[in-house]
């Protein structure tokens, strides 16, 4: 366990490392006991400086503690509405501070989305499906830009094909990891850890930041049909060494095919 009192996270880690420069710093506060969203705060606030990763944003990022979430009032409404971030001292929090930092336009939208959404409907009704998806991208997303051959393959599930015949043409890939529940589990990953890969309509430019672009593609008619395919993570190569023998996308509990007329079921617990 660290100073924080969650386990160390290794920050090597193929899908920490993108996560580092921002993390690292606070997770390192935090270890020394300042609460998370103070460190979080701390960030925010020299990306905010006139020479900062967040300084073109005209609203600066507020996190504040938990304490200061009204009772009974929505948690998207209140960020909406206060444009500060409620924030526990936990790593669930931790890791969707560190989002809010990563990918402030498409928090923002998100956001923006879900508080829509709840003024539109009566207490207690369900969810629906546009908030349904927000909820899905924003704790178990995934970003991928691959080549098309890797995209058939994961749309159709061929995963001996994806994971091991296309193996050379990950090397063309990028992944960028968007939900914070999906973060959290891979600081103690299993093999099962699935996510839900969005498949955007416009091109998401990963050398200039997929964030602006990913916001803009966020619209309601294209979430209410839950464009998203899953892949358990450490199949991605490079990324889990026993995925380097082929053998490792035999298990059908984990790497399960698609049935007709039904999205293939994503299973998500400890293997």
């Amino acid at each position: 366990m660290s100073g924080a009192g969650w386990p160390a996270i290794d920050w090597s880690a193929p899908w920490f490392e993108p996560w580092r420069a921002v993390g690292e710093p606070v997770d390192r506060a935090v270890a020394q006991g300042v609460p998370v969203h103070r460190a979080l705060q701390a960030v925010a606030d020299a990306a905010a400086a006139p020479d900062g990763a967040l300084a073109q944003h005209r609203a600066p990022l507020r996190f504040v503690p938990q304490s200061e979430l009204p009772e009974g009032m929505a948690y998207e409404r209140f960020i909406f509405e206060t444009g500060a971030v409620p924030t526990r001292d936990n790593l669930h929090d931790f890791f969707n501070g560190l989002v809010w930092l990563r990918f402030p336009c498409t928090k923002r939208r998100m956001n923006q989305l879900q508080a829509q959404a709840l003024a539109t409907q009566a207490p207690g009704d369900p969810r629906g499906p546009v908030r349904d998806a927000l909820t899905l991208l924003d704790e178990n997303g995934l970003l991928l830009q691959a080549p098309e051959p890797l995209w058939q393959a994961l749309r159709q599930r061929q995963w001996q094909r994806l994971g091991v015949e296309l193996r050379p043409l990950w090397a063309q890939a990028r992944v960028e990891l968007l939900g914070h529940a999906l973060l959290e589990k891979l600081v103690s990953p299993w093999k099962s850890i699935t996510a839900h890969v969005y498949q955007a309509d416009l091109a998401i430019h990963f050398d200039d930041g997929p964030d602006a672009p990913l916001a803009q593609d966020l619209r309601p008619e294209r979430l209410a049909t839950k464009p998203f395919t899953p892949l358990p993570v450490l199949g991605i190569p490079g990324w889990w060494p026993a995925s380097e023998m082929p053998v490792f996308y035999d298990d059908s509990t984990v790497f399960r095919s698609a049935r007709r007329g039904a999205v293939a079921e994503m299973r998500d617990t400890p293997a």
